[in-house]
């Protein structure tokens, strides 16, 4: 009896069914009254009394096993049955919604593209700096009002380590690694200590490009900016100077360019003035070239920062800054 019930647990494991028809048919021929698993219950009692317990534990497990063989066959076509009547091989295939860029990357990419046609190329720095290379290799003195800790965050347990108030860091850090000819946009969040309103945040983005070779002169810095505005604003746009003062440049200069919504005839957005201000720029002061070891007698380098927030209003005329970084769908999808 051992070898038929060893025989029939083999036959067992390899059971199948296409239908609960062949499901009822296979429950029939192995566990009804006159099933084959019966029909070794009844030969069970001609079993010697030595080896009763041994079998029939035996035979208790393969109807276990058949009985539950039988289930799972039963299960799997009514699984397959509920997943034939949940699809219907006549619809369109569900459209899934598809994100976009965020709008401050779109701009910031076509920035990237207008510049890498003047060959500058990308550079990226920590934003978690220390005092050197945000402020002391720019030339900022230490009175200066940007290291107050109303204006930019601080590191409690380490004053000398801060969230970087502008890109130019990554320049310091670019200076001191590398050798002229240098033509770099550097990208990336910064940090100031300000109330946030529509107007303003407590970090935004920034693009800062510097160029150092020798014989660099205002006039390259120039041309390159107003290549920059007609491409980005069209062709149409016109741009002026104006001197500014900036700790790591000299002379410095503040960029504006004709606005663009009113043709520079004068509106609200300009304050009616036709013109709206974009960039600061300048050429590099030589302290800030000899503080990271580039010889200021030799080469000359000009430096320019836009925030791409600035720009990006500009383009779109998104009137609260916040929008940005709050992932409303209903602002975002607009960009599609």
């Amino acid at each position: 009896m051992k070898e038929q019930i060893e025989h029939l647990n083999k036959v067992i494991t390899t059971l199948s069914a296409k239908t609960n028809e062949e499901v009822e048919a296979l429950r029939i021929q192995y566990l009804s009254k006159k099933g084959e698993i019966s029909e070794l219950f009844n030969e069970f009692r001609n079993v010697p009394n030595d080896q009763k317990r041994e079998v029939g534990q035996l035979l208790n497990k393969l109807r276990d096993s058949a009985q539950n063989k039988i289930n799972d066959l039963k299960a799997a076509l009514t699984d397959n049955n509920n997943n034939t009547e949940k699809i219907d091989l006549t619809r369109t295939p569900d459209t899934f919604p598809l994100g976009t860029r965020h709008p401050l990357s779109l701009v910031q990419n076509e920035i990237f593209d207008i510049f890498g046609r003047l060959g500058f190329v990308a550079a990226e720095g920590p934003e978690i700096e220390d005092d050197w290379h945000v402020f002391g290799a720019l030339n900022f003195p230490p009175e200066h009002p940007a290291r107050d800790m109303q204006d930019t965050f601080f590191i409690e347990r380490n004053p000398d380590i801060l969230l970087r108030t502008h890109t130019s860091s990554v320049q310091t850090r670019v200076m001191t690694t590398q050798k002229p000819p240098i033509r770099i946009l550097c990208p990336g969040r910064v940090y100031r200590n300000e109330a946030i309103s529509a107007r303003a945040h407590c970090f935004f983005h920034q693009v800062e490009g510097l160029y150092i070779d020798k014989n660099v002169s205002f006039a390259d810095l120039k041309q390159a900016l107003l290549y920059f505005a007609k491409e980005m604003f069209g062709e149409q746009t016109e741009i002026r100077l104006r001197p500014s003062y900036f700790p790591f440049t000299e002379p410095s200069a503040e960029m504006d360019i004709s606005c663009n919504l009113c043709g520079g005839k004068g509106c609200s957005f300009c304050k009616n003035t036709g013109w709206v201000e974009i960039l600061g720029c300048g050429m590099v002061d030589p302290n800030v070239l000899e503080n990271c070891g580039i010889d200021s007698k030799i080469y000359s380098g000009y430096a320019f920062g836009m925030g791409i927030e600035r720009i990006t209003n500009l383009k779109y005329q998104v009137k609260d800054l916040r929008m940005f970084s709050e992932n409303d769908t209903r602002f975002l999808n607009q960009f599609q």
